[in-house]
């Protein structure tokens, strides 16, 4: 709801976090906010499989160029963004445009109604249900790569801790920090996923198309 507001102008603006929940629970009721919690769930599953299984495959083709570990690691992140983005699009614009829905979570379509809505007004391509592709590749892409450059660098620095509790500890500490890392360098292409995937300013008009045209214009008209 953050990411698809435009400014402190937009009628639907939140004033904050707690404004945000407020306003939902006040207008939509609890379950508001598990409006497209299917799309997600049914994505779980192949979206790590593919995520871990091609991390492994990268990185051992990698092997093979003799690049450094650090950097190996990297780019091996890189490569398996991109491929599960390409898995987890579909799912993200069904999910994206279930919850950008204000009304009641009981007058809003199913997932798989809404998934058929799109199809059938925007097909399969990049006008339907693959809408903001290259967003989604440029998040998971960023995410995966500053995600496991960064935790399997750093896990090979710091020793291993014989006693299990500070091991865990260890490898915990570094996993929050790589994932903070990692989301605070993506969420540019989080925000301009959400505004060309989500619900467009004017009603039949395009506003946001492509990634890097929607990320300019964010920055242009909201800093």
């Amino acid at each position: 709801r953050f990411q698809i507001q435009r400014g402190k102008t937009d009628p639907t603006s939140y004033k904050s976090l707690g404004d945000c929940f407020r306003t939902i629970f006040q207008r939509e009721g609890f379950l508001g906010f598990y409006k497209g919690i299917l799309p997600p769930i049914l994505a779980e599953t192949p979206k790590r499989a593919v995520k871990f299984f091609t991390f492994e495959q990268y990185k051992k083709l990698l092997g093979y160029a003799s690049l450094p570990p650090g950097l190996a690691f990297a780019v091996a992140g890189l490569g398996s963004g991109l491929t599960e983005a390409v898995v987890v699009n579909p799912f993200e614009v069904v999910k994206v445009t279930l919850q950008t829905n204000q009304s009641s979570f009981t007058e809003q379509p199913s997932s798989f109604v809404q998934a058929q809505q799109i199809i059938k007004t925007g097909g399969l391509g990049f006008q339907g249900l693959n809408k903001g592709l290259t967003a989604t590749l440029g998040r998971h892409g960023v995410f995966n790569m500053v995600y496991f450059g960064f935790y399997f660098n750093v896990k090979n620095i710091l020793p291993v801790n014989k006693d299990p509790n500070l091991e865990f500890l260890r490898k915990f500490g570094i996993g929050l920090v790589s994932g903070t890392i990692a989301s605070i360098i993506n969420i540019p292409f989080d925000v301009a996923k959400s505004r060309i995937q989500g619900p467009q300013p004017v009603p039949g008009e395009i506003k946001y198309r492509t990634c890097f045209k929607t990320m300019a214009t964010v920055y242009k008209e909201e800093g």
